[in-house]
């Protein structure tokens, strides 16, 4: 994931220490609600959904729109707040320790749109069947799981 100018401009002052950052994930269906549009990461080959930072005074709805543009080259539009969790803190491999809080949104997107890894910052971009998709981990499943079911009310952890 290519690091915003804000959190490097941050980094030169605070070094390596925690630093909580906003984050969006955008679950992004086909209107029949039959695919899902996944992305390969480049930095490790795991194959999510579109995922990103907010930019300081992005409102986040927008933040996930303008990821899966800048991602994933198509055009979505945010339905709603599907998930909102605080995810572990991770220490990347230069020491910088982060802490994201994951807001999650369903998006959705008309699939005769043909994505592509646009930026950079993934490899592969493809709508897959949500009934045959590649290894994801726990939380990208559940979050897809909270948008088929359809239900209006966003889900939070206490």
């Amino acid at each position: 994931m290519a690091t915003p100018d804000f959190v490097l401009s941050l980094r030169e002052r605070i070094g390596n220490e925690l630093l909580w950052i906003p984050g969006v994930t955008a679950v992004v269906l086909n209107p029949a609600r039959t695919h899902l549009l996944v992305v390969r990461r480049a930095d490790d080959g795991r194959w999510t959904p579109v995922t990103g930072i907010v930019d300081p005074g992005e409102e986040p709805a927008r933040a996930a729109e303008r990821e899966v543009a800048e991602e994933a080259g198509i055009a979505c539009t945010a339905l709603r707040l599907l998930d909102m969790r605080a995810l572990p803190e991770i220490t990347y491999p230069n020491g910088d320790r982060a802490q994201y809080l994951d807001i999650c949104f369903l998006c959705e997107a008309d699939d005769s749109q043909r994505p592509f890894p646009a930026d950079g910052e993934n490899t592969e971009a493809l709508w897959c069947p949500v009934e045959d998709l590649p290894p994801m981990n726990d939380r990208f499943r559940e979050q897809l799981a909270l948008a088929l079911e359809d239900r209006a009310e966003a889900r939070f952890r206490r």
